[in-house]
């Protein structure tokens, strides 16, 4: 090959490959420019976008708090609820408990009334009889042992228990004047006398939960306060027994209680014989320091339509008397 024709090669080769090159550095050139004007607006819609969806996270976020309290609010009242639900259970409970232990009691009553009503008739005999047997036992005379009539009148300090009911104010008052002051000539000398209603009222309210000094001018105040006293009743004794009982009782005293009446009108019988032999115990002598005597006026049996209250009368003195180491005297129709 000539040496012309090689230089001309070559040449025709360098100006191919700077060509080339030249377009090469202008495509990067190019690319460059354009990647440098389109970078913040790709930047700038990439943060608009993402701002977008922090704020709407936020707003989710503030949704989802929201309902987190309002859930939590249903919650605590729910809690409130229930708690209270569970308390009213526990009340609905221990009233059933109080009910059934009433009904026990009341059918244990109502099984006690009816056995009364069904010997209403023979136990007014029976009562009649008693009467009788006991006004006998009246009219002996007095023994060694210190008993006037079958009731012991050796304590030196007495309390009188009167119903003053309607009943009793109205149809037997001159009886119950006659019998406290025969009751009172009885005991010539005590150390202190109380005479209170079956309410356990007091007769004299300066001398409430006090002896009255035993003199003749208090005994004439008795008798004559008592013709006119006439307070509230609900013809029925326990609530002066138990009174005086609770107020009165002394291991150191003698005590005798008389109690005047003709009704028993509520309450349970066992239940007032419980309650006095947990008042009144026995000494370590076997005896006690309460005695109680009960005289029964018969104002009932001479009306008609007679209820069971005067037996039941009858057969809790009876009992009180028995069991407190006294002695129950029931009056007829022709006591003086």
């Amino acid at each position: 090959m000539s040496r012309k024709k090689l230089r001309r090669e070559v040449e025709i080769f360098s100006m191919s490959f700077l060509d080339v090159v030249s377009c090469g550095f202008g495509a990067i050139i190019l690319l460059l420019i354009i990647v440098r004007f389109s970078e913040p607006t790709v930047i700038e819609k990439l943060t608009v976008d993402l701002s977008g969806q922090v704020i709407k996270l936020e707003q989710e976020l503030f949704d989802i708090r929201g309902e987190t309290l309002i859930l939590n609010r249903d919650l605590d009242a729910r809690q409130e609820q229930l708690s209270e639900q569970r308390q009213k259970l526990a009340r609905l409970r221990g009233s059933l408990s109080t009910i059934k232990g009433e009904f026990a009691s009341a059918k244990s009553e109502a099984d006690t009334q009816a056995t009364i009503e069904a010997q209403l008739q023979s136990a007014q005999q029976t009562l009649s009889d008693e009467m009788r047997r006991l006004q006998q036992g009246a009219l002996r005379k007095p023994e060694v042992n210190n008993r006037i009539g079958g009731v012991p009148v050796d304590s030196e300090y007495i309390i009188f228990i009167i119903d003053t009911s309607g009943s009793m104010t109205q149809y037997a008052w001159a009886h119950v004047l006659k019998k406290v002051s025969e009751v009172l000539s009885v005991y010539p000398k005590v150390k202190g006398i109380q005479v209170m209603n079956d309410m356990g009222q007091y007769m004299f309210q300066s001398y409430s939960g006090k002896w009255i000094p035993d003199t003749s001018g208090r005994r004439r105040a008795i008798n004559q306060r008592l013709r006119s006293w006439q307070p509230f009743s609900n013809s029925s004794p326990v609530e002066g027994i138990e009174a005086a009982i609770k107020r009165f009782y002394a291991k150191d005293k003698r005590i005798s209680l008389y109690v005047f009446g003709d009704d028993f009108s509520q309450g349970s019988i066992e239940r007032v014989v419980n309650t006095v032999e947990r008042l009144n115990r026995a000494d370590s002598s076997g005896k006690h320091r309460v005695r109680i005597h009960a005289i029964g006026f018969p104002v009932l049996f001479r009306m008609t339509g007679m209820t069971p209250n005067v037996v039941r009368f009858a057969a809790l003195m009876r009992k009180l008397a028995e069991n407190n180491d006294g002695t129950f005297v029931g009056l007829n129709s022709n006591t003086p």
